[in-house]
């Protein structure tokens, strides 16, 4: 919570009770929520909070480096509150979208240099396939 005062801070921004509860919201869950997912969830808490401040409260907290924004292709953008470079998976089934943990990136930035001669500053790797659920299903 000090990190996201201090960032706030830094940056010349207010940091207001919606925000927080957005960022608190992502900081727990492991699920890639979308904007909606994420004013549906907060709304018994939160009745007041409209779906456009949910967006700008991501937008902003995208800009400022705290959360991550994925799109998978599914037409909409979902968020990580992950901040680490780390890459994701997607069901084609039920469009569930998981981290994968204990594959690590950091060398992918360093080790493309050879192959461009842009300077890269960041990536997003996605996979896609079926989801355990969605497998056994299919069985």
């Amino acid at each position: 919570m000090n990190n996201l005062t201090e960032i706030f801070k830094e940056k010349k921004l207010k940091l207001t009770p919606q925000r927080i509860a957005v960022y608190k919201y992502l900081k727990s869950s492991k699920e890639h929520p979308s904007a909606e997912t994420i004013y549906k969830a907060l709304q018994p808490e939160y009745p007041t909070m409209s779906l456009a401040t949910v967006y700008k409260a991501l937008k902003t907290l995208v800009e400022v480096g705290l959360v991550q924004e994925l799109n998978v292709g599914e037409g909409n953008f979902r968020y990580d509150g992950n901040i680490c470079n780390h890459p994701h998976i997607q069901c084609l089934s039920c469009g569930r979208v998981d981290d994968i943990e204990g594959f690590c990136f950091t060398d992918l930035n360093t080790s493309i240099k050879q192959y461009t001669d842009y300077e890269v500053l960041t990536n997003q790797v996605y996979f896609y396939g079926l989801c355990k659920d969605c497998k056994n299903k299919k069985k």
